[in-house]
Parts: C-alpha cells; structure tokens; sequence
C-alpha cells in the first residue's frame, strides 16, 4: 500500500510539473499576443483605437486566465505529491534533496498565486515566475530523485520538520523576489524593448521583490536560529561555519542590506535591487552547490 502510494506521489508529481509547462506556453501564447497589439495601441490616436485593439487584448486576457487556473490545479497536484510522499515514507516529507526542492517550488507557486490574487497587473511576469519552478522540477525528478523511504537518524528530529519547512517556504518567497528584482532590472535597461515593453511596470516590480522580502526574510532568520538549535542537539554545538551555514549567513547579511538600502536615500531603485539579485544568487549557489559539490556536515541530508 504504501508502495503503491509513493508511486501516485511521483506521478503527481511528473502531472504537475507538466501541467506548469502547459500554463508556460499560454502564458508565452499571452505574452505573444500583448506585444502583438502594441504597434496598433501607439499607431491609433483616434476614438476608434479602442474596438480596434480589445480583440487582441481580450485573447491575451483570455489565454491568461487560463493559464492561472492551470497553476492552481498544478499547485493542487503538487501538494497532494508532498502529502502522499509524507504518507508513503511515514515521515515529514522534507527529508532530501527531491523533497527539498519540491517544498520550495510549491511555496515559490503559492507566493506567486498570492500575488496575482493582490496584484493582477503583474500577470505577465507568470512565464518568468514559473521558468525556475520548472527547471527545478525537471531537475529534482531527473538528477536528484530519491525514493520515499527513512531517513538517516541525525535527521529524525522534530526540528527537521520546524527548520526544512521554514527554509522551503523562506526560498520559495525569495525565488519570487529575486525574479521580480530581476525583471526589474531588466525593464529599467535598453535590453530588449520588444519584451520588456510587456512586463509590468518598474515600480510594480520592485514593489513586488520588497514586499515579499520583507515576509521571506524574518522566516530566512527563523529558519537560520531553528537550524542552529538543531545543530546544537545533533552535533553539540550551534554554529561551527559549515559550509552550507557559511553561505546561508552569506545570504542573511546581503538580505538584510537589500532591506537597509531600500530605506536609504540614493539606493532604493537599482541598487538595491542588485543587492537582492546577489541574494538570490546565493541562494541558488547553496542550493546546489554546497548541497551537492561541497563537502560538510550538512551533505548525509542534502537540505537547508
């Protein structure tokens, strides 16, 4: 039976992730149709402009739409994947590097989901947003799979459950911020008008990557101390400069100044948002990197 249920999870999981790619292509499809408009938009200056343009802008709006629904089922089957995954492995469902990253797709997709709730304009960000989900599906399901079962006992602590699930959700929402600050970056610049024309808004955007920081942040910190409460119980001391923990206080601190500079005159735009870019990198950097090359105390787990 239990056999039987980890393999519905990982099918699940392959629906999901396919149906992610599905809402990609309407969203590209979107995108494709909103830039088609513009030459129409810019060219028309009288009152007839309006009925002209609303077939277009209605058929974006239209594959849009539907390639929000198709996130929200996808998030659906991705979470059932992790329930089923705990269930079947008798465990809290964040025990390596597959679980892992699953956690912070499902928490990037739900933030995201978040924020066209709040924010509908910021919609064609969505095939930016659901680019890195993808790939780290793809990766997780190929490269990084691991079967449910036990895991090793230094992991076999309630803190597993308390740390991993705040450091999932913590990246999840900062691989949201670090895109639109990317985004951002990019609209600001020369590069590539026929695309950036489409994306939101410069503001939009940096208001995007502060807000989310700001919620992702204190768990990052939450996450960072439950982490070193668990290191004490497991190898009797709190903080002994691993590697992985080296790079997540690497990340603390370049957050943290993201943050400061957002409140400091002359480095609230660009700046900052290079600052929040290199945090993101870091994040990635510790992901996988450190994970997976570097070796240290943290490498038996294969998480945060």
């Amino acid at each position: 039976m239990l056999a039987e249920l980890a393999t519905y999870s990982d099918r699940l999981f392959v629906a999901a992730a396919g149906i992610y790619a599905l809402a990609m292509v309407l969203h590209a499809v979107e995108f494709a149709a909103a830039r088609a408009k513009t030459p129409e938009l810019v060219g028309a200056g009288g009152p007839d402009a309006e009925p002209e343009a609303a077939p277009t802008r209605s058929r974006a709006d239209r594959f849009g739409r539907m390639a929000v629904a198709l996130v929200v089922l996808a998030a659906l089957l991705h979470a059932a994947s992790i329930v089923a995954r705990g269930v079947a492995a008798q465990r809290w469902p964040l025990g390596n590097m597959y679980e892992f990253i699953a956690g912070i797709c499902l928490a990037a997709v739900v933030t995201w989901l978040v924020v066209l709730r709040r924010t509908p304009a910021s919609r064609p960000a969505g095939l930016f947003v659901l680019l890195p989900v993808l790939i780290l599906m793809l990766l997780a399901d190929s490269v990084l799979y691991a079967p449910a079962g036990p895991v090793v006992p230094p992991l076999r602590s309630y803190w597993m459950s308390i740390h991993v699930s705040t450091i999932s959700i913590s990246s999840g929402l900062l691989l949201v911020a670090g895109v639109a600050s990317l985004l951002y970056l990019l609209r600001r610049s020369a590069l590539l008008p026929a695309v950036t024309e489409k994306l939101p808004v410069a503001d939009t955007l940096d208001r995007l990557a502060y807000r989310i920081t700001i919620v992702a942040f204190p768990l990052f910190t939450f996450a960072i101390i439950t982490g070193a409460i668990w290191a004490e119980a497991a190898w009797g001391r709190f903080w002994g400069w691993d590697p992985k923990e080296t790079v997540s206080f690497v990340s603390w601190v370049i957050y943290a100044a993201y943050l400061h500079a957002r409140a400091t005159a002359g480095w609230r735009t660009g700046r900052a948002a290079w600052i929040n870019a290199a945090g993101f990198a870091t994040m990635i950097f510790n992901l996988f990197f450190i994970n997976m090359v570097v070796a240290g105390l943290h490498s038996y787990a294969g998480v945060g």
